[in-house]
């Protein structure tokens, strides 16, 4: 098996910097997360995915249609894929990062949750998919967070993983083994 994450396009919050982790808070690609988008859909052009799975949040959600337009796959949304829970939706960018920037990986923000809680979630969704045949392609549009999660998950060191830049539209290949192993991914932009 073979799934490919992806992550959002350029949004609204990441040009406005501000936090946005609740989904009910609809924020759009940009004109230049659209173009992102566009591009990653030429460059996954010959995948054949055979399932297709997003975040609940729109700027997710729009990402992967852009990206399905040549493929004939339905779209499902999995919450397990949303962005990590802060607990700051709207504050800007910096007040998270100047949280957790002393420890990434275990520090819980009061209303949100860590690196290590996300990994679980990340790590369930994943667990599911082993559910289907070996032989499929999996598209996954998520998030800067939990794609950092799926990098520790497939045996990225945690303190590389959680510090991971990972580019909109920018993917991250996770390939399992016959025996159900992940496989050191693959960092593409």
């Amino acid at each position: 098996m073979k799934v490919v994450f992806v992550r959002h396009g350029e949004s609204e919050a990441n040009v406005a910097d501000f936090i946005n982790d609740d989904p009910r808070h609809s924020v759009n690609l940009t004109r230049r997360g659209r173009e992102q988008a566009e591009e990653a859909a030429v460059k996954l052009r010959s995948i054949l995915f055979t399932h297709a799975f997003t975040s609940e949040f729109p700027r997710a959600r729009q990402t992967a249609k852009i990206i399905l337009q040549h493929h004939q796959c339905e779209l499902r949304v999995d919450a397990r894929l949303n962005e990590r829970k802060s607990g700051m939706d709207g504050l800007p960018t910096c007040t998270f990062n100047d949280l957790v920037q002393s420890d990434p990986i275990n520090i819980r923000p009061p209303l949100g949750e860590s690196f290590l809680e996300q990994i679980e979630r990340l790590r369930s969704f994943l667990e599911s998919l082993q559910t289907l045949p070996a032989d499929v392609t999996v598209l996954a549009v998520s998030h800067e967070y939990p794609l950092r999660s799926i990098l520790l998950l497939a045996g990225v060191d945690p303190e590389v993983a959680v510090r991971q830049a990972i580019a909109n539209c920018g993917t991250v290949v996770v390939k399992f083994s016959d025996g159900r192993r992940l496989f050191v991914p693959q960092l593409e932009e």
